[in-house]
């Protein structure tokens, strides 16, 4: 039988509850009947995760007064369905770090760390790593999206991400990317193509002359994690067939007064205060669209277009797929909504709408952010 060593990184940790995100790098949370602030070590989007009312892991800084930082306190973890998820994107490499000194990772058995951190060409990589005579350039990158089937990264933008597989391919000496997905659940891995096309396409066509692993880690209630990883199989073909600019998109829309818009030929509307949700479909120019959307002085065609021109576009949020799921998508959407629009923009089905009204931001809801993921991701690997 495997021996499974638990590897912790910290020696105790706190519990608070997430109450909302400041900026990028800040949070509160409600502690020990307080709410205080505390550090978010992950740049990314983390909508899944970062929902008001889910128990985080909270670590003490002993030395921040040499950081001179306005917490205490870091946003170690996020419990999701009881299941930990780590967020610390700093001690990642960390992590990488024990799991190659110790062999766990199959491809990279007999490496060393020569240096960590190491800056060439122009750019700065994570590891330079040796095994013999034999050097390789190594990324680790933290992936914290996922459901029971697929992981992605990234899940928002990364021109860092793009440059540095750009260059890793480029280089003469020996490249890779690791992404540490940190969940055990699912089976696949892809680039997250519906959020960065651009970084997905860097790594789809580089994926031959660099080396690419994604592992998954279990993480245990006490803030271990397992040492028996799990290899994530990367299903390309899937890749090559969803990730082209089609598909359909959701637009978040905020109405910042209780007003009435002139909506073409459904004549005079009246919109409620408060936030909507628009589902459309572009099967080609897929962008082109989204970019249409964004911008407020153009020839008004779609009912969303005058509608368009009197409120703040919030979000874009693009499904790409070979699949039109804008009226699937719209069911789903009605469902979770507190209401619609009649006859908006679907002189072409026979949906009741397709804008919705909800109350608050829907990115603060989790029933949205789970329609986002199961056509995002769950109905990738279900077909």
């Amino acid at each position: 039988m495997e021996l499974i060593d638990n590897i912790k990184l910290f020696d105790d940790f706190e519990t608070a509850i997430f109450k909302k995100r400041l900026n990028r790098f800040s949070v509160e949370c409600v502690y020990k009947g307080k709410t205080i602030k505390a550090h978010l070590p992950n740049p990314g989007r983390l909508w899944e995760l970062l929902q008001k009312g889910r128990a985080v892991y909270l670590i003490k800084e002993k030395d921040n007064f040499k950081r001179k930082r306005h917490t205490d306190f870091t946003v170690a973890c996020v419990l999701k369905d009881s299941h930990p998820v780590f967020l610390h994107t700093h001690k990642t490499n960390e992590i990488a770090k024990i799991l190659i000194e110790k062999g766990y990772i199959h491809e990279l058995e007999g490496y060393k760390i020569e240096k960590p951190e190491i800056s060439i060409y122009g750019h700065r990589f994570d590891f330079l790593l040796k095994k013999g005579k034999e050097l390789m350039l190594l990324e680790v990158k933290s992936c914290t999206l996922f459901n029971k089937n697929l992981a992605m990264f990234p899940d928002a933008i990364t021109v860092r991400g793009k440059r540095h597989t750009m260059a890793l391919a480029q280089s003469n000496i020996k490249g890779g990317i690791l992404f540490v997905v940190h969940s055990n659940l699912p089976d696949y891995f892809l680039p997250e193509y519906h959020v960065d096309p651009e970084f997905s396409k860097a790594l789809y066509l580089q994926r031959n002359k660099i080396f690419i692993k994604a592992i998954g880690l279990k993480w245990n209630y006490d803030l271990s994690f397992e040492s028996k990883i799990k290899t994530l199989s990367i299903p390309w073909n899937i890749y090559e067939w969803e990730a082209k600019d089609r598909g359909s998109y959701l637009l978040i829309l905020k109405n910042n007064k209780t007003k009435m818009i002139m909506v073409g030929k459904l004549g005079d509307i009246f919109f409620k205060e408060g936030f909507y949700i628009y589902v459309g479909s572009a099967m080609k120019n897929l962008q082109a669209r989204l970019e249409r959307h964004k911008r407020k002085r153009k020839k008004l065609f779609w009912h969303i277009d005058y509608f368009r021109e009197e409120v703040d576009l919030i979000q874009w949020i693009p499904i790409r797929s070979s699949i039109r799921y804008e009226c699937e998508l719209a069911k789903r959407i009605q469902d979770i909504s507190d209401g619609y629009i009649k006859d908006f923009g679907v002189s072409d089905c026979s949906c009741v709408s397709h804008l919705f009204y909800v109350d608050k931001n829907p990115l603060e809801k989790p029933d949205f952010i789970e329609i986002i993921q199961f056509f995002r991701m769950s109905k990738v690997i279900l077909k």
